[in-house]
């Protein structure tokens, strides 16, 4: 048995390149003696149904007439003449499946194979057509609209490139069978279109395209016609397109999402740019183009070509899970039938011409065939709040500074904006800038306006009271730089909408400051550093002068950790956290469409949120928030419980710094965040001067507190499940963190300056007087 085995496993293997059939016309004796032998082997499975075709033919050739069995007898005796009908026609040998079939010759062949054509195809259009030579790079989608070509018999000659052999994973939209797994797909689409049309000629380009063959594919035996790109290299796309444009021949791609669809025109058109110009803004080297490899530094080539914008939501989704749980970019059979139908029409045009545009088309059947029930919005817990008005702050200023009186210095108007102008410098999450002041019987005051900072994020107003405070402490500062004194009073009246009054005195009364005089020079430099630095020690010592910032705020603390330990826990827990944060609809919404800023101009407009430039980044990284940013592709990934790769930035980040470091205050307060808001504003003033970088990472700590304090109000199963989790992590990490206030949890690094600081809106337009 073993020794039966290892040779028909031989003999198989020998078999794989097979994909040309042998033909046997018996007039002829050498073709009658080869077919005997032939006749004589053991595993042959003959098929004769000559009979049949010749009486499709006969109905063929006499359409008006209802012919009998006795007509058809009759017709077919006159037309074989004194040949006998085992010897008419041609006999057809397959050796890959020894099947040996006897059929109508050429001529007759495709007369009765495409009758069913006419008038789609009139019998002039099929002999045109039949002189027509289209190439079809990569035999995945390529597959189908290869036998879509062959069926329709658009051309005479098809010319297959493929280096890929079938593997069980191509064939949920590869149409063959288990037999052909481990042979080369353009050997199986060859058979397969052989065993349709064994007349029409198939070259096969088994190395698929390379810079060697691409001339031969392209002219060999007569120029192109028309090419079809399916394949998946970037590089070879873009080289066939090139050759494409140099010899005036027309590109036809289906992308097997949404039916989308390219046609370019490169004979109607030679100077059109390729790929419709989506590249331009792209380095087009062949030599680092053919060096991609990973799905991340082919994605910022990819994403143009395929339609960033007008992908699905499945597919975006998919994207982003490439490499993760996912391996390759999905493909339905539906979808890839679709397209050997959309590509075969559209070619069968252009030769005839009957279709002489250039562009991107779409066949979406979900939108042609829709599924009409209402899209309930998933965003439920978000609220809109309207910007305090002028009354609300002359009403809530009346009853404060019914207790509260002016100090003894009354603020010019060049000194009032230097104190707003330093004090509107601080931080703030996602950088909402949640303030408004108003100057008003010598007396400055300080409101929350909740339009800015209401976000799932923003817990109870944790992220916005650290704000303040920090405000707070640039207010004073610069103050004490101008040798202004000021007298504080933090939430005066019950209503926390007014977060503070100031009063002036000649006298300075910053006692409680920290450094003032070296701390209000950095002020303006200070700045978030979202650039990936390189793990090393920070100094002892640094570390012990941005604790002592901290702690001189009373009961302020400053927890440093940075075994690798720790590092690669708190890499899971902060990574995990903007995951979830990204999933949740809320936070999605609040972070694309509230926070980050995709340019220049609308950064500069807004003069608030994360301008991405401060973000440095790689292209696939930008292509990945732009594939996220759709609400469909998290709902997606959540449904999935997937979205991984979700993580990778702030994984990053953590894995690139030097340490993760949390400062605490004694108890969850309202107060004491606004304490804690001034401790951290002292200490990142203070790396600034010591040029150590910090980068806030807020979202596990913000949720967090909903999780503790809130019982995760708002919060799915899921999200809530996986926060708690990651909660008892943190507490190994942070012990006692629990019965404490977290103000501020970042990322000390030493990484390169950022080229762009975020803006703030500037103070005349959150100013106001009375």
């Amino acid at each position: 048995m073993n020794q039966r085995y290892n040779t028909l496993v031989s003999d198989t293997l020998k078999a794989k390149e097979l994909h040309r059939p042998e033909f046997f016309r018996l007039h002829n004796d050498s073709d009658r003696i080869k077919f005997n032998k032939l006749l004589d082997s053991s595993n042959i499975f003959l098929h004769d149904e000559i009979y049949d075709q010749l009486k499709e033919l006969m109905k063929v050739h006499h359409p008006t007439v209802r012919l009998s069995a006795d007509d058809y007898t009759r017709l077919i005796k006159e037309h074989l003449g004194k040949t006998d009908i085992k010897d008419y026609g041609v006999w057809v040998y397959y050796p890959w499946s020894c099947k040996l079939v006897h059929m109508l010759d050429e001529d007759e062949f495709i007369e009765l194979r495409t009758s069913a054509n006419r008038n789609k195809i009139t019998t002039v259009e099929r002999d045109l057509l039949a002189e027509k030579k289209i190439g079809i790079i990569g035999m995945s989608v390529g597959q189908s609209v290869s036998v879509t070509l062959a069926l329709e018999r658009i051309c005479g000659e098809l010319r297959l490139a493929d280096f890929d052999t079938l593997e069980l994973n191509n064939l949920n939209r590869i149409r063959t069978g288990v037999h052909n797994l481990g042979i080369l797909k353009v050997y199986a689409v060859a058979r397969e279109i052989a065993e349709i049309d064994p007349f029409l000629k198939t070259v096969c380009y088994p190395e698929g395209i390379t810079e060697e063959n691409i001339n031969d594919f392209f002219t060999k035996d007569g120029k192109l016609d028309i090419v079809i790109d399916e394949c998946d290299g970037v590089d070879m796309k873009i080289l066939c397109r090139l050759k494409a444009k140099e010899l005036h021949v027309p590109v036809l791609m289906e992308a097997s999402d949404r039916g989308t669809f390219d046609v370019e025109r490169f004979d109607l058109h030679p100077d059109r740019p390729i790929l419709h110009g989506w590249l331009e803004h792209l380095t087009i080297d062949f030599e680092v183009l053919k060096s991609l490899t990973t799905a991340e530094e082919k994605l910022p080539y990819m994403v143009p070509i395929s339609g960033l914008e007008t992908l699905s939501s499945r597919m975006k989704a998919s994207v982003i899970e490439l490499q993760k749980t996912v391996t390759t970019w999905p493909q339905l059979a539906s979808s890839v039938a679709l397209g050997g139908g959309l590509c075969a029409d559209t070619c069968r045009r252009i030769l005839l011409d009957q279709f002489t545009d250039s562009g991107r088309y779409f066949l979406d059947l979900e939108t042609l065939i829709p599924d009409k029930r209402p899209i309930l919005s998933e965003i439920q817990y978000i609220k809109i709040v309207s910007p305090i008005t002028i009354d609300e702050i002359k009403e809530l200023s009346n009853i404060a500074l019914k207790d509260i009186g002016p100090g003894d210095k009354k603020l010019t108007h060049d000194e009032l904006k230097k104190l707003i102008d330093a004090a509107v410098q601080a931080p703030s999450a996602g950088n909402c800038q949640p303030w408004k002041w108003y100057y008003t019987n010598d007396c400055l005051l300080l409101f929350h306006d909740k339009s800015r900072s209401v976000s799932f994020g923003d817990f109870e107003d944790i992220g916005s009271h650290i704000a303040f405070g920090a405000t707070i402490e640039n207010l004073e500062l610069e103050a004490t730089a101008n040798n202004i004194g000021v007298i504080t009073h933090v939430f005066p009246i019950p209503d926390k909408t007014l977060v503070a009054v100031f009063s002036f005195t000649k006298k300075e009364t910053q006692d409680l400051l920290y450094q003032p005089e070296i701390l209000s020079k950095y002020i303006y430099t200070r700045e978030t550093n979202r650039n990936f630095g390189v793990r090393k020690p920070i100094a002892k010592n640094t570390l012990d002068e941005l604790r002592k910032a901290v702690v001189s705020i009373s009961g302020a603390e400053l927890i440093i950790r940075d075994s690798p330990e720790e590092m690669n826990a708190l890499s899971d827990i902060i990574g995990g956290a903007e995951r979830l944060r990204l999933l949740h609809p809320e936070g999605h919404y609040e972070f694309f469409k509230k926070e980050l800023r995709w340019s220049y101009e609308h950064s500069r407009d807004s003069a608030d949120g994360i301008d991405l430039a401060t973000i440095k980044i790689s292209a696939s990284d930008i292509v990945g928030l732009q594939l996220i940013q759709d609400p469909g592709v998290v709902k997606l990934l959540r449904e999935w419980k997937a979205g991984s790769s979700l993580e990778d930035l702030a994984r990053k980040s953590v894995n690139s710094a030097s340490a993760i470091a949390l400062i605490t205050m004694p108890q969850y307060s309202p107060a004491n965040f606004i304490a804690g808001g001034r401790a951290l504003e002292r200490m990142w003033l203070k790396a600034a001067e010591l040029d150590v970088s910090l980068q806030p990472m807020m979202s596990a700590t913000f949720h967090f507190a909903r999780l503790i304090h809130g019982n995760g109000q708002g919060m799915p199963g899921f999200m809530k499940e996986e926060f708690t989790q990651y909660y008892k992590k943190y507490e190994e990490i942070f012990p006692g963190i629990r019965n404490k206030g977290e103000v501020f949890l970042f990322r000390l690094c030493i990484a390169e300056k950022p080229e762009v600081k975020s803006y703030r809106i500037q103070t005349d337009k959150v100013l106001s007087f009375g």
